[in-house]
């Protein structure tokens, strides 16, 4: 198997910043290591809504995460790899979204996944002399970027950030780009993110017990270069390129710790994003795409996120979310809103500690010309059990316009044009989602590393949405979707 620079480099550098480092080379009694076991099983039937060939996925999937972390001093360093074998290209990993086919296909064009690959998925070295504060850390290298809510940041990638962790006060501050996806085999970035710098910072305070109220900022600067008129374009194009700039506020009541015992939750988030996009136009000539001019402009768009939860007793939640991302904006889009690119969506906004898409586990839309309405009940029982049940309606803002990246690939033929959604149509559909999670123990990880591995415990968990498209994607799609996952994690 041949490893490209910078998976190889990235193997160098984990085991470099480990052991190289004068403070780190001696680390004995302090030394933690591990292996993260996981086994997925996916089921999947029909991302295409039956109007194209594909997109069904039945599978079993064994990703193994070993992983060590040494500390001393203010020093520290973290380092996770890990390796995937499946009987078919499954998702181990949900930080990663589904890709939705939107690009250009070509056989080539080193997106494809396999379904057996080694990677590296963090690498970091960590200093936290800066302040006397237990909560404050400087990183450097390959991480995972983290908000709660997930809807601004929620990725590994690799990044210089300094984070600030108190009881009253958290701030973010730091800058990201991606170089590599460390995979044996995507040898290739996405275009979206080549030549794409991230800057961002947030600051939070609890302004009274339990109540926080924050500020966020994210700025892109997409440096690369579009395809002239007339030239042919791949799936490794760059399709759009511009600078934009997100500002938010924020409150929550701590909504997404889910050991919190308030009798009302609530979160919510106001977004502004500025700025400006240019873009690629392309058609289909014979077999190729063809550029045919570009188009800039402007970007004026705004994204809300509301969301209330009540405790009915001690097991019992239920609740209610609301998200909004304007669209619109005539031929250039410029109202058309956007999430930042490093995003998941996934929080554990229904009051589990299970993680749930926010936007469905089958749809999985992304907040630009959409909006979506949210029913939940959530249960717990104690540490060991948890279960939720959620439903969605999703509608586009803009009828004349598509919405942003989602798991759903139809492709529909409106008045003999094939386009993703059928022209002036809102009606996106409505799904129905399922989480439940046995848990078997709780496990004890350095304090260091709860941004890097989600769950504390070893667990059984069920993932399932089932999606009934709207007349947005035509009297062609099929009546029903379905994604569902089994996984299986254990840790040693």
């Amino acid at each position: 198997m041949t490893l490209n620079p910078f998976v190889k480099a990235g193997i160098g550098l984990s085991f470099a910043l480990l052991w190289s480092c004068p403070t780190l080379a001696d680390i004995t009694a302090e030394k933690n290591f591990g292996l993260d076991v996981k086994i997925t099983g996916q089921s999947e039937d029909d991302r295409d809504l039956g109007t194209r060939s594909g997109g069904d996925v039945q599978g079993l999937g064994l990703d193994l995460r070993p992983w060590v972390y040494g500390e001393r001093d203010n020093w520290s360093a973290f380092a996770m790899g890990q390796a995937v074998a499946a009987t078919d290209t499954i998702e181990t990993d949900t930080l990663r979204q589904s890709d939705d086919g939107s690009t250009v296909d070509t056989a080539a064009d080193g997106r494809k996944a396999d379904k057996s690959y080694l990677a590296m998925r963090e690498f970091w070295v960590g200093y936290s002399g800066f302040t006397a504060y237990p909560g404050e850390q400087l990183r450097l290298g390959r991480q995972r970027l983290r908000n709660d809510d997930g809807m601004w940041r929620d990725s590994n990638i690799e990044a210089l950030n300094w984070t600030f962790d108190t009881t009253l006060l958290r701030a973010n501050l730091g800058m990201a780009q991606r170089f590599s996806e460390y995979r044996t085999d995507l040898t290739e970035l996405a275009p979206e993110d080549k030549d794409r710098t991230h800057f961002y910072g947030d600051v939070a305070t609890q302004w009274t017990p339990g109540h926080w109220v924050g500020l966020r900022a994210h700025h892109t600067h997409d440096s690369g270069s579009l395809k002239n008129t007339g030239e042919s374009l791949d799936g490794l194009d760059k399709r759009r390129t511009g600078d934009l700039t997100w500002l938010g506020v924020e409150a929550n009541s701590d909504a997404y710790n889910w050991r919190n015992q308030h009798t009302v939750n609530y979160w919510g988030s106001l977004t502004w994003l500025t700025g400006d996009r240019e873009k690629l136009n392309s058609e289909l000539v014979g077999n190729e795409q063809i550029a045919t001019g570009k188009q800039s402009g402007d970007v004026n768009a705004w994204a809300t996120d509301l969301g209330i939860r009540l405790r009915l007793d001690p097991q019992w939640q239920v609740g209610a979310a609301y998200a909004r991302g304007s669209g619109g904006g005539g031929s250039k889009g410029s109202n058309n809103y956007e999430q930042t690119g490093l995003e998941s969506n996934r929080s554990s906004f229904t009051g589990t500690r299970s993680r749930v898409h926010r936007f469905g586990e089958a749809f999985r839309g992304e907040l630009g010309n959409l909006q979506a309405a949210t029913l939940f009940a959530s249960w717990q029982l104690r540490d060991d059990y948890d279960a939720s049940v959620i439903y969605h309606k999703f509608w586009r803002v803009n009828g004349q316009q598509n919405i942003g990246s989602s798991g759903i690939n139809a492709v529909v033929d409106d008045e003999g044009v094939n386009r993703p959604l059928v022209n002036g149509e809102k009606d996106l559909g409505q799904e129905m989602d399922v989480v439940v999670t046995k848990y078997f123990k709780q496990g004890l990880l350095p304090a260091s590393l709860s941004q890097s591995i989600d769950e504390p415990s070893a667990l059984v968990r069920l993932r399932a949405g089932v999606f009934k498209p709207g007349d947005a994607y035509g009297k062609e799609a099929d009546s029903y979707m379905h994604r569902a996952f089994v996984d299986v994690i254990w840790r040693f």
